[in-house]
C-alpha cells in the first residue's frame, strides 16, 4: 500500500506518549503530529490564557509541543500542512473544524467521570461535549472506530448509546503492562499514596480539606506522600496540605505509576491512578465504585496495545472498513488475560 498521511493529535503527557507508540506502529506511513488545539471561541480563551488549565493551552500543551521535539517527530501543529487520510485522536469531546468529514479512529485514554446532571443535559439538550468533560467521551459519532481498554468498558459505552460495531477492544498504551512499573527506582516503599486531582481547574467540586483529612485517617500514622496533579494549582494545593500536615511530603512531578508500584495503599478521587493500582493488587481508596473498578480494568497484553491500534489504522486504510466477524486479529480482548484484582 503506498504510504499515506496520518495525523496523531496528542493532549496531555500520557496522550503524547500513547500516541507516539501508536505512530510508531505505522512507520512505514506518513505520520505527522499536533498538540491539541482548538477553533473559534475556545481559541480565542486559550490564546488569553483562560485555558491553561487544560492541554489546549498553556504548559499542559507546552509540554506536549516539547516532548514531541525532544523525540524528533514530525510535527504539523494544528494538522494545517496537508490533508490526511487518516485521523487519530484521544478525544472527541471537541472535534477540530479542520477534521471534520476525515476517517477518525478515537483512542480511549483512561478513566470516564460519573454521568451527572451535565452529561444528561450533553446527550439530552446537545450543549457542547467538553462541559461534561470524559463523561461525554465517545458520544459525538463523528468516528469510525472507537479503541477502548476491556470488555467492561465496551458494555459501558454500548450503554452511554456507541454503536456497538464501532467499538474493538485493543487495551490501552500506558496501561497494558502495569506489572513493569514494579522495576523502578523509587527510593521509598510502603506508604500510603495521596494523588489529587484537577477537579476544581475544571470546574467540579472538591472538598480538598475533607479529602486530605480522610486520607490521613486511613494511613492511620503510616509514612503518607503526596502527589499532586501536573494540571492542578501546585501552589494552592501545597498551602491546603502544609495547614493540615506541616511537614508533609508533597511531590509536583515525577512517574506516579512507579510510586503506585512502591505503595501499599493508594487514595485518590476520579482518577485513573485507580487502574495502576488495583491491577498491581494494592489496596485502593476512591470515588470508583470497586466492583465497577474491577469490571472495567484495562486488559493487560503485555504492552502491545499500540500495535493492535496500529492494526485498526492499517484496515481502515487498506479496505476501508475493519469488519467485526468472528475472531477478528485486532479484538485483542479476545486473546488477553484480565488482569488480577485483589
Amino acid at each position: 500500500m503506498e504510504p499515506k498521511n496520518i495525523l496523531l493529535l496528542c493532549g496531555t503527557l500520557n496522550q503524547t506518549k500513547a500516541m507516539l507508540e501508536i505512530g510508531r506502529e505505522l512507520a512505514d506511513h506518513n505520520c505527522h503530529y499536533t498538540p491539541f488545539y482548538c477553533d473559534g471561541v475556545l481559541r480565542l480563551l486559550s490564546k488569553l490564557g483562560l485555558l491553561d488549565f487544560t492541554a489546549m493551552a498553556g504548559p499542559l500543551r507546552a509540554r506536549s509541543m516539547r516532548y514531541l521535539q525532544e523525540a524528533g517527530v514530525s510535527i504539523d501543529d494544528r494538522g494545517a500542512a496537508r490533508n490526511y487520510d487518516l485521523v487519530v485522536t484521544c478525544t472527541d469531546l471537541i472535534i477540530q473544524n479542520n477534521l471534520y468529514g476525515k476517517r477518525i479512529v478515537l483512542i480511549q485514554e483512561g478513566l470516564t467521570e460519573p454521568e451527572g446532571f451535565i452529561y444528561q443535559l450533553v446527550k439530552y439538550l446537545k450543549i457542547p461535549r467538553f462541559f461534561a468533560n470524559t463523561a461525554a467521551f465517545g458520544l459525538s459519532d463523528e468516528y469510525e472506530v472507537l479503541c477502548v481498554a476491556s470488555p467492561g468498558y465496551r458494555d459501558v459505552f454500548i450503554a452511554k448509546g456507541v454503536r456497538p460495531e464501532k467499538i474493538v477492544i485493543t487495551g490501552l498504551p500506558n496501561f497494558d503492562n502495569i506489572e513493569s512499573y514494579r522495576d523502578n527506582d523509587f527510593p521509598f516503599r510502603d506508604f500510603v499514596l495521596v494523588a489529587t486531582s484537577n477537579a476544581r481547574e475544571t470546574f467540579k467540586h472538591d472538598n480538598r480539606k475533607k479529602f486530605i483529612r480522610r486520607a490521613l485517617e486511613i494511613a492511620n500514622g503510616r509514612q503518607v506522600i503526596f502527589k499532586l496533579h501536573p494540571a492542578e494549582r501546585h501552589e494552592r494545593a501545597i498551602r491546603e496540605i502544609r495547614s493540615i500536615v506541616p511537614d508533609a511530603m508533597i511531590l509536583t512531578d515525577g512517574n506516579t505509576e512507579r510510586m503506585i508500584a512502591n505503595c501499599s495503599v493508594l487514595v485518590a478521587q476520579y482518577s485513573t491512578v485507580a487502574f495502576t493500582a488495583a491491577a498491581l493488587g494494592k489496596e485502593v481508596h476512591s470515588y470508583i465504585d470497586p466492583e465497577m473498578l474491577r469490571r472495567i480494568l484495562p486488559i493487560q497484553n503485555g504492552g502491545t496495545s499500540a500495535k493492535h491500534i496500529g492494526e485498526v489504522c492499517r484496515r481502515l486504510l487498506e479496505f476501508g472498513r475493519l469488519g467485526q466477524e468472528e475472531n477478528h486479529p485486532i479484538e485483542a480482548g479476545r486473546e488477553a488475560q484480565p488482569v488480577s484484582y485483589q
